[in-house]
């Protein structure tokens, strides 16, 4: 159960991620990753790590597109 809630997280996630991708609205990282940080966290406690990996994999494309950013735009 809590790996389907990890993935529904996940999915949240990098659908507030995609938009995120575009300049100018590279703010909108910040949002996903305190989310994506509860998704793996939802991940760590289930028995499969599907959903933990989704979510660090989310994580990790949002904190790229703020490193290139510069943490702003």
């Amino acid at each position: 159960m809590l790996n389907i809630l990890s993935i529904i997280i996940g999915i949240v996630a990098l659908l507030l991620a995609i938009p995120s991708s575009i300049p100018l609205l590279g703010w909108g990282n910040w949002i996903v990753l305190p989310i994506a940080i509860i998704g793996v966290g939802f991940g760590a406690l289930s028995s499969s790590n599907k959903g933990r990996n989704f979510c660090l994999v989310v994580l990790g494309i949002a904190a790229v597109r703020l490193m290139i950013g510069g943490g702003i735009i």
